[in-house]
């Protein structure tokens, strides 16, 4: 009974170190790679992609908690005000979570629908509260030149690593536990 209690535990702590290591892979590639290639005018928002699936796939609860993570990371290696990111990645863990009800392997369509949903909420965050507040406001610019190609970027990069999270999330659980 106690090898099964220290087995489980031994389990999670995989699985928690397999998120971890995945957010800093996003958070490294996001920031270091994505913005060196010279044909992207936007570069996806991975630590985005990673939120919103992690909050579909667990629920709110875990959703808040790796948003929270993804929004330290991102505030303490960008300036502004500290929490700024950490709250609308928390805000984008929990309101996916809620969608953690329909969840079905083969089923796309929901999770690339919240992948836009989620961009355009990102973005309006970031330009109400950096561009906005400031006077600084071309709203079409910025959706044109900003929002846009990000979107696209992420929604075409969420094909992708969608059925790789989930496929990984899977087999992993299976393995573990």
């Amino acid at each position: 009974m106690q090898n099964k209690k220290v087995g489980k535990a031994s389990a999670k702590r995989i699985m928690a170190m397999f998120y971890f290591a995945l957010l800093i892979l996003a958070f490294l590639l996001q920031t270091s790679v994505f913005p060196l290639l010279p044909f992207l005018s936007a570069s996806p928002n991975l630590l985005l992609i990673l939120c919103f699936s992690f909050g579909f796939y667990y629920g709110s609860l875990p959703g808040m908690f790796y948003g929270l993570c993804a929004g330290l990371l991102m505030d303490l290696f960008y300036s502004g005000p500290f929490g700024f990111y950490s709250l609308i990645f928390v805000l984008i863990g929990y309101g996916n979570g809620y969608f953690h009800h329909y969840y079905y392997e083969e089923y796309i369509t929901l999770p690339l629908f919240l992948c836009v949903v989620s961009g355009l909420i990102y973005h309006l965050y970031i330009y109400i509260f950096r561009f906005a507040v400031r006077g600084k406001g071309n709203i079409p610019y910025y959706a044109l030149h900003i929002v846009l190609p990000s979107i696209v970027f992420s929604f075409l990069l969420t094909v992708v690593l969608y059925r790789f999270f989930f496929s990984a999330s899977k087999k992993l659980e299976e393995k573990v536990l």
